[in-house]
């Protein structure tokens, strides 16, 4: 039975359900109504005596009411009145009457409880029969192996269920050929694969598959893909399931489902079961107030179940996280995740094969150059390279061509950067003018300090993400480390813009925000990381946490420490804003020539801007490429 037949046939035990309790209400309900206890006034009492209508009177000496049954066209009606306290001749009246008063009622609890037996008791009994019969009868149709029906997710018969999706190689059609810039944790998952497709050739010497392995890296570099490749590449069943479907509020329920993931995974091998976000389970136990009882035990089970499963058939278990510090030591000792792989960004080479991978699938025109994309985007993830492809593919559709050009990959990188153009947002002429000098002081501050194109672009268009202008750097060569003096410039450079504001208005505007947070925080970085400071010198003063995500660091000193510490950060930053100044100063003619250029022209590249700048400039050599 597929998934349409299945909603099908809870659609009509629905139905019939509602149904039952409908029918319930209109014929069960007026007959046990009948016997309810009505209401009357003690006049009313004493007419229906007269005119012969009572059949029984029982006095209620607790409550001081009066309860009696009628008969003839009242007869099966319970009454209920007040006692009249100055009517003396009752007895005598029922006495004439031949109303008996001694006689016990029908006892009225057990109608009570007859209605409501027929009207909760029943329907409940419909639900929950019906829908335990009906869960046999869908799973005898669907196999011993199907899941439970579930009502609402939570599931009466999918209690303890792993909901772990089981992905055979031909669904995934994923291996290594599809993923780029992640060479050497390739390498490293090649070795798993070899296990899984010829395990004689490592027993035969004794080696042991390793039970588990990590994959360590930041969002958007490939984790879920590696390990769907390492499925592909073996050709064998894929097990996928977050981390945080193991999470559940009541005690013991992660757990059951950690154990039929298990049970599933032994009875499939030899496979691959990948587990996403494993620091939402996995988390350092502690005993503070904050523990989570189903948490730890979730993540109890699962260490049970990686030491207790036999590695010889094969299963292999690969975590993916982005916050391995949080990590319980129990779950990274060997024997548990064997390996931990780091899943990097992507360097130069690396994002340029992440590029053509990307671009294979895109129409393009011929001759486009990935390398300049590539190096326009230092510090992209594989995802984020992605998006940028996609990005200009929708703008060539949008231009109207069938094919993606260079200025579309370009503007696609400065969508994901900066966010579209605000065409709506119209700056005024002393707001341009502002934009203009900001961003020429940062290159030109650049260009003296480097000697060469600082940039790519220079824009005053403003950005979705809220920037009015913003100058593009790109480096020529992949950069792993950053000296002293480089670190001083880039901040200097930081500085250029408030500086062209301070010496051509003799004011500053908000616009510098940026700017200045990026140069406190790579002067603290470097006081209290790099240890690049004369006056601390090579000494740790923070530690750093979620590498892989903010990247924040924690001061680790005392208090006076920590002030001596925002005084030095101050004198570096201000030491580069004193030098920015000064280069400005030096080439302020320059400044005035170049900012009035990008009134005008709003866009200019970094061959019109050196050309310019280099003219009648003794401080630089005449530029004659193109910096493209």
């Amino acid at each position: 039975m597929d998934e349409k037949k299945k909603r099908q046939s809870i659609i009509l035990y629905v139905i019939l359900v509602i149904a039952i309790i409908v029918a319930v209400r209109a014929f069960i309900y007026p007959a046990v109504s009948t016997n309810q206890v009505q209401t009357v006034d003690y006049s009313t009492f004493i007419d229906m005596v007269d005119d012969g209508e009572v059949d029984q009177v029982q006095y209620d000496t607790e409550n001081s009411t009066i309860l009696f049954t009628g008969k003839g066209s009242a007869s099966g009606t319970t009454y209920e009145t007040n006692v009249f306290p100055g009517d003396t001749d009752l007895v005598d009246r029922l006495t004439k009457a031949g109303v008996t008063f001694t006689a016990e009622l029908p006892d009225q609890g057990s109608s009570m409880l007859l209605y409501l037996l027929m009207m909760w008791g029943l329907p409940l009994l419909f639900i929950f029969g019906g829908g335990y019969l009906l869960n046999r009868q869908l799973r005898k149709s669907m196999g011993d192996d199907a899941p439970s029906m579930t009502f609402g997710g939570g599931g009466i018969g999918n209690f303890g269920k792993s909901g772990a999706k089981v992905v055979a190689q031909s669904e995934t059609g994923v291996t290594f050929k599809d993923v780029a810039g992640e060479d050497e944790a390739k390498a490293s998952l090649a070795e798993i694969v070899s296990f899984l497709e010829k395990p004689q050739r490592y027993e035969a010497i004794g080696a042991k598959l390793p039970r588990g392995a990590l994959l360590v890296g930041p969002p958007g570099t490939g984790k879920t893909l590696l390990a769907k490749a390492v499925a592909g590449e073996a050709h064998v069943p894929f097990f996928s399931i977050s981390g945080s479907e193991f999470v559940e509020m009541f005690v013991g329920r992660g757990a059951a489902k950690v154990r039929d993931l298990f049970k599933q995974a032994n009875e499939k091998a030899p496979c691959i079961v990948f587990i996403d976000e494993i620091d939402t389970v996995g988390k350092r136990r502690d005993a503070g107030l904050t523990t989570n009882d189903e948490r730890e035990q979730t993540l109890n089970q699962l260490l049970t179940e990686m030491d207790g499963f036999d590695n010889h058939k094969g299963i292999v278990v690969i975590g993916a996280t982005n916050r391995p510090d949080t990590l319980d030591p129990a779950l990274l000792r060997p024997g548990r995740f064997d390996r931990r792989i780091p899943v990097e960004l992507p360097d130069l080479a690396g994002r340029k094969a992440i590029l053509s991978l990307h671009a294979h699938d895109v129409k393009m025109d011929p001759g486009l150059d990935l390398d300049v994309i590539a190096r326009s985007t230092p510090g992209a993830s594989g995802a984020d390279l992605a998006n940028i492809i996609n990005e200009a593919a929708l703008r060539a559709v949008r231009m109207g061509r069938n094919r993606v050009s260079q200025e579309d990959l370009q503007e696609s990188v400065e969508v994901v950067i900066a966010g579209e153009q605000r065409k709506s947002t119209v700056l005024s002429e002393k707001e341009k003018k502002l934009v203009a000098y900001h961003e020429i002081g940062h290159a030109i501050v650049a260009a003296i300090q480097r000697g060469e194109a600082p940039v790519q672009k220079i824009t005053i268009v403003p950005r979705t993400s809220g920037a009015l202008g913003y100058t593009m750097q790109v480096e020529e060569d992949e950069h792993f480390l950053t000296t002293k003096t480089e670190a001083l410039n880039q901040i200097a450079v930081l500085c250029g813009g408030r500086s062209a504001e301070e010496i051509i208005f003799h004011d500053v505007t908000t616009g510098a925000a940026n700017d200045i947070e990026r140069a406190t925080q790579l002067a603290r970085n470097m006081v209290t990381q790099y240890g690049m400071s004369d006056e601390f010198g090579p000494v740790a003063l923070g530690t750093v946490q979620n590498r892989y995500l903010n990247n924040t660091a924690t001061l680790t000193v005392a208090d006076g420490t920590a002030e001596r510490i925002d005084q030095v950060v101050h004198d570096i930053v201000e030491s580069c804003h004193q030098t920015a100044i000064r280069i400005l100063r030096e080439n302020q003619f320059k400044l005035h020539e170049l900012a009035r250029y990008l009134q005008v022209k709003e866009t200019i590249t970094g061959d019109e801007f050196m050309r310019i700048f280099s003219r009648d400039n003794d401080l630089l050599p005449a530029h004659t490429g193109n910096d493209g």
